[in-house]
């Protein structure tokens, strides 16, 4: 049987060479021994680096056919990704800059303040001013008042929380801890069996079940404790953990003791009541009333309550930073109040005489400065905050009279010696020492009430998930929407240039570049609070672009 084989080529430029002294398979088998073949290896041809660079080009210029179009969600996440790619190059140039500026002479705040129009406005106080245009817009009245009540009723739930634990909390407490429990039994006294001297006397053992007394003639009970005043208090903090706290306080009557606790929510459902500041009678740590017990007259809205932070070591550390802990009273059970005050509250003339004359001083101040804030509160506020945390070296917020009339200075702020000499002497009390620079701003500039300061803590705790106490100004630019903005809506303005001069003017504030504590968050919406007389357009200006 005659067998072919045809040979197959293995590569173009080399064909099959059969082996040296092997017959042809036509010719028939033989048996011959094989014949080794030639080991020598073939020629190499030479590689041609350029054919190779010319076919990677070809490569790369081959593209996929018949593929389909990128879908309108990819295009969108490729967008924002692009966006934030950018955005941390501007933030990473910026810092680069301001690192450089750092090395540079500053300029000081009274050439900032001069660089301004003949009408006294900088091209910042006009981009500040925009954000007034959203009090024209009123928010959606129906989904407003369907939020509103929503809150209203989530409110109540919580302040009834809170008034469950209290009352649970004091009476559970109140017998097993009365110091009459810790006295010989009435079977004893009655019959007058001498004590025994082998018994260990009942004041000196751990007290049974048996032996505790249901009720003593001092237990509180739920009746004398109903007799309470409730009211909701804020932290007054630069520290946005602090100022964010819900807090809720009771005054009882009976004995003139107060006590507060914190309402914490974890997530929708998760909630926890935990005391901040344990019952007990306290008195006044600052002002003409310092050293008094508390009363029933102290407690109304705007109210400002102090302690010691050495006397709670249950605070947090930011807290116990200062000597005295501010809690300024946001709301009050004004039904309870008026009813509560026909026990008659004892009344010091010569403080209430003290305290009015020093309001007098303070008025007469803040009316000198009104006109010099005129549409211009946003700048100077802010700067002023700059400028006293670079002079607070310490790093405690109290600063020394020198720093304050440096300040006062270079703000170009007039007020006479004999002003300024008042109203060093009320805030320190004595006339020596330091004061709280935040608490020097607000006696001379006023702040605006606490109806407003409830809307821009609803903001920052809505931008500050995390709870941290700052908030990155790439999630502030992600959440700020300007759609509705009186110029957008015209046509004058696109969303992006109303966007752009908020974010700006609020740079401006910051003392870094990529994040906004509380204290400056604060600052800018107090001083835009100062052009704005109707306490709804500033809801407005809060409402509609961050949409709470």
């Amino acid at each position: 049987m005659d067998l072919t084989i045809k040979e197959v080529a293995a590569s173009p430029t080399r064909q099959t060479q059969p082996f040296p002294g092997r017959r042809s398979l036509q010719q028939g088998w033989t048996s011959g021994p094989w014949v080794v073949p030639n080991t020598s290896p073939p020629v190499v041809p030479r590689l041609d680096l350029g054919s190779l660079a010319a076919s990677d080009d070809e490569d790369q210029d081959v593209t996929a056919e018949n593929l389909p179009a990128p879908s309108s969600k990819y295009k969108l996440k490729y967008q924002e990704h692009e966006a934030e790619m950018k955005e941390g190059y501007e933030q990473d140039s910026q810092r680069n800059s301001e690192k450089t500026k750092s090395h540079m002479p500053q300029q000081s705040p009274g050439k900032q303040l001069e660089e301004a129009s003949p009408n006294g406005l900088t091209a910042l106080d006009r981009k500040a001013l925009l954000q007034q245009g959203f009090a024209e817009s009123p928010y959606g009245a129906q989904l407003s008042l369907r939020k509103s009540n929503a809150e209203i009723v989530a409110t109540e739930k919580k302040k009834q929380t809170v008034a469950e634990q209290v009352m649970t909390d004091l009476l559970s407490r109140a017998v097993i801890s009365d110091p009459e429990q810790n006295l010989t039994p009435e079977k004893q006294e009655g019959a007058c069996i001498p004590p025994d001297s082998k018994v260990t006397p009942l004041r000196l053992r751990k007290r049974t079940l048996h032996e505790t007394k249901i009720r003593t003639h001092s237990a509180l009970t739920e009746n004398v404790l109903s007799h309470k005043v409730q009211f909701d208090g804020r932290i007054i903090s630069r520290n946005g953990r602090n100022a964010c706290r819900e807090l809720i306080g009771f005054f009882f009557i009976h004995d003139q003791s107060l006590t507060i606790y914190e309402y914490r929510q974890f997530g929708k459902n998760r909630t926890n009541v935990l005391p901040f500041i344990q019952k007990g009678i306290y008195s006044h740590q600052s002002g003409r009333r310092k050293g008094r017990p508390y009363q029933l007259g102290d407690f109304y809205t705007g109210a400002t309550l102090t302690f010691l932070t050495s006397d709670h070591p249950g605070l947090s550390k930011s807290i116990k930073e200062s000597v005295l802990l501010r809690v300024r009273i946001t709301n009050i059970d004004q039904m309870a109040l008026d009813s509560l005050k026909t026990a008659s509250v004892e009344h010091d003339d010569d403080v209430i005489c003290q305290e009015a004359s020093d309001s007098l001083i303070l008025k007469a101040i803040q009316d000198v400065l009104k006109e010099k804030l005129h549409k211009r509160g946003v700048r100077i506020l802010t700067g002023l905050g700059k400028y006293f945390q670079q002079l607070d070296k310490e790093g405690d917020g109290l600063l020394e009279k020198s720093d304050f009339q440096q300040a006062l200075k270079a703000f170009h702020f007039e007020i006479s010696e004999k002003d300024f000499e008042s109203l060093w002497f009320i805030l320190s009390g004595d006339g020596n020492g330091k004061v709280d620079y935040g608490e020097f701003k607000r006696a001379i500039i006023g702040e605006m009430n606490e109806y407003r300061k409830s809307f821009v803590r609803k903001v920052f705790m809505k931008l500050d998930f995390s709870k941290t106490g700052f908030v990155s100004i790439i999630n502030i630019k992600k959440s700020y929407c300007a759609k509705q903005h009186p110029q957008v809506l015209s046509g004058h303005a696109t969303e992006e240039e109303i966007k752009s001069s908020f974010l700006e003017t609020l740079r401006e504030c910051c003392s870094k570049p990529d994040e906004v504590s509380y204290g400056e968050f604060e600052d800018y919406y107090e001083g835009l609070s100062i052009g704005i007389v109707n306490d709804e357009d500033f809801v407005n200006i809060l409402h509609t672009p961050w949409g709470i």
